[in-house]
């Protein structure tokens, strides 16, 4: 009675296993994402399309910085598919593992589709680490309906090439940008998405689904210092609005010394536009180490009296001192600094209206 139920059963379930879709049994159509619509690049004539700044360019960044710019934090592949099976053939340069963000995050991808005007998480995925250059599945087994999709790059790995793969004699398009304006962040390890677990889920890009915002992230993590070398890649970029995560790493004697020549020289190069610099988030590691609760209240305090300073002495500078993201409960940092996603979902969350207030005043809704 047991053999025959079981055979029962395995009839019933016969089916699925053979509409079931493997990667092996399709034949792939590769096309170069750069002949899709790349988003959120800061220089698209770059040589390097996927590398965020230009190093034979812009001078002046340390041996890690120079790593951090030509890693595509917040670059995405947009495009449009009937096919039901999306993968994707990359070629890496340097490739990071980090210990405190998953690997899919630092060297994988994240697939958003939207549906019903809102972009849903689809699927995410990174090769095994011993065979990162070789086609991956993102997802497969889909409806054959055309679909609106998203691709985010790696946080933490510069890629050299980028192939995107759907069924031979399906449709593959670019999409028509669904985000609006220009706005380039320019921050920490958290702008940049340390701790997150897919490479979607760092504020800037959770903001920017939130909002249909275009943005660009120069988050570089442990480097954001207000250095000249930086200011330099903002003063040469095409954007209507600048955001700063730009207390989290200075010193209180870096601050004092570069916050006021920092602004002076973007008012120079964008008059008009609104720098809007937010206050660092509360660190967890504050909860019982005095040493940090002293190191990072100094950094506060200092931070905010030149803001006070700089919102009276300069036009269209701005100073958020709402940002968080701390639960009640005090669960969402991963380190002791940097938030886990639900962390930088509150953050995000945090800085949405006060954001789209600012920018509201300049016609960038």
């Amino acid at each position: 009675m047991k053999n025959t139920a079981l055979f029962i059963l395995l009839l019933l379930l016969s089916p699925m296993v053979l509409v079931a879709q493997s990667a092996k049994d399709v034949k792939f159509a590769w096309t170069d994402a750069t002949d899709l619509t790349m988003l959120g690049q800061f220089f698209p004539e770059n040589p390097n399309p996927f590398h965020r700044v230009d190093t034979t360019r812009f001078k002046g960044f340390t041996a890690g910085e120079n790593r951090q710019v030509r890693c595509g934090v917040g670059m995405i592949c947009a495009f449009r598919t009937n096919s039901t099976i999306i993968s994707v053939d990359p070629q890496y340069g340097d490739v990071g593992f980090p210990t405190n963000t998953m690997g899919i995050s630092a060297r994988g991808f994240d697939l958003y589709i939207r549906k019903d005007g809102q972009w849903i998480n689809a699927a995410s995925t990174v090769s095994g680490d011993k065979s990162l250059n070789n086609p991956v599945t993102l997802i497969n087994n889909m409806d054959g309906e055309e679909k609106e999709c998203l691709i985010y790059l790696p946080i933490q790995s510069e890629l050299l090439e980028l192939k995107i793969g759907v069924q031979a004699g399906k449709t593959l398009l670019p999409l028509e940008n669904p985000f609006r304006h220009r706005i380039a962040f320019f921050g920490s390890s958290f702008t940049h998405g340390s701790s997150t677990s897919r490479p979607a889920m760092n504020y800037p890009s959770q903001l920017s689904r939130a909002t249909g915002l275009h943005v660009l992230n120069l988050g570089c993590a442990g480097n954001c210092k207000l250095q000249p070398y930086f200011c330099d890649v903002l003063c040469a970029t095409d954007a209507d609005a600048f955001v700063f995560d730009a207390f989290s790493n200075p010193s209180v004697e870096q601050i004092e010394e570069r916050l006021f020549p920092f602004i002076e020289k973007l008012q120079k190069a964008h008059p008009g536009k609104p720098l809007i610099f937010q206050r660092t988030i509360y660190r967890e590691s504050r909860n019982f180490n005095t040493g940090s609760e002293r190191a990072e209240k100094k950094r506060q305090d200092c931070a905010e009296k030149l803001m006070r300073e700089a919102i009276k002495k300069y036009a269209d500078v701005y100073y958020i001192e709402v940002t968080n993201a701390t639960s009640p409960t005090h669960e969402t940092s991963v380190d002791g600094t940097h938030p886990g996603d639900y962390g930088y979902t509150l953050w995000a969350e945090s800085l949405r209206k006060p954001l789209l207030k600012i920018l509201k005043k300049y016609g960038i809704k």
